[in-house]
């Protein structure tokens, strides 16, 4: 490695959700300077930002002028808007960070950003997230960073600041697209368990399913009982991935329809996760599915 490489590195973090936090919170606590931006944001993500040792500078000259990457980790329909808003500051920055879209969007998206983005004169990295924020309380483990473009392998500097780097051998675009099938396999799965084991809940079926799936297919009601219930305050994240997802796939007959429908089922189930005081009906159906106990006989 480098002397250069040796260096620890100043990474902004634009987005401060749960995974960016906590991304941000791993880079700190392995010697990197992690900065971020609170313009705008709500109280929850300052408490996340203080609760991570991150340092905030609300500046963008001043933020991009000091950061050598600029991580964006934020909702897939703000990937552009982050963009554009940092775009005016790379040009007028004398040194230029690499700038680092995390984010869930389509190979098409991600192309669009990185024209916009090089024309500053910065260097561009596509990259896409597999796996859930790390924890504070395991080192050892966290989400996998898959990177490609020209510049991927530039970003391998974060593995000394505890970050899984793996490098895919594509154009930007190529871990766009990784995602994209990744997520639209998981995220996919649990759209069709959300329909299905609803519908069958409210035809008063959900306990005879719920055995049969035991007896039949138990890694499949495992993987549903895990992630349909963690899915509920994530549901509003995944509107916009399911309508990228679709985007990737751009042909009805290629499946792009699948994901539309996706989309607007989690819009329903963030809708009813948001209800104050009860639950709508398809999170309602979904919790008496996982709560029932089978009442067939053998």
């Amino acid at each position: 490695m480098s002397d250069s490489n040796a260096k620890p590195a100043t990474v902004a973090i634009i987005g401060a959700g749960e995974m960016g936090a906590a991304v941000g919170q791993r880079l700190r606590e392995t010697g990197a300077r992690v900065l971020t931006t609170l313009k705008g944001r709500a109280a929850a993500s300052v408490q996340r930002v203080t609760r991570a040792g991150l340092e905030v500078i609300d500046d963008e000259d001043t933020l991009v002028r000091e950061a050598d990457f600029i991580l964006s980790i934020v909702p897939p329909g703000q990937a552009e808007a982050v963009a554009s808003r940092f775009a005016p500051a790379l040009t007028r920055s004398p040194s230029k960070p690499l700038f680092v879209e995390c984010n869930a969007i389509s190979p098409a998206t991600v192309r669009r950003i990185a024209h916009s983005l090089t024309a500053t004169g910065c260097r561009f990295i596509d990259a896409g997230i597999i796996g859930g924020p790390p924890p504070a309380s395991r080192p050892d483990i966290g989400p996998r960073f898959y990177a490609s473009g020209t510049d991927a392998h530039l970003l391998t500097r974060l593995r000394q600041h505890g970050l899984n780097i793996l490098i895919l051998d594509g154009p930007v675009g190529a871990a766009s697209a990784f995602k994209m099938s990744y997520g639209g396999l998981t995220k996919g799965l649990i759209a069709i368990g959300t329909a299905m084991l609803g519908a069958a809940s409210r035809e008063g079926l959900g306990a005879p399913l719920r055995e049969e799936l035991l007896r039949s297919q138990p890694n499949l009601l495992a993987f549903l009982k895990a992630g349909i219930p963690n899915m509920f305050p994530k549901a509003y994240r995944w509107i916009d991935e399911m309508e990228q997802i679709a985007e990737f796939l751009d042909d009805a007959g290629a499946g792009s329809q699948i994901y539309q429908g996706a989309a607007r089922l989690y819009e329903r189930v963030a809708e009813d996760w948001q209800r104050e005081g009860d639950d709508g009906a398809s999170v309602a159906q979904l919790k008496s599915f996982f709560a029932e106990k089978a009442r067939t006989t053998s």
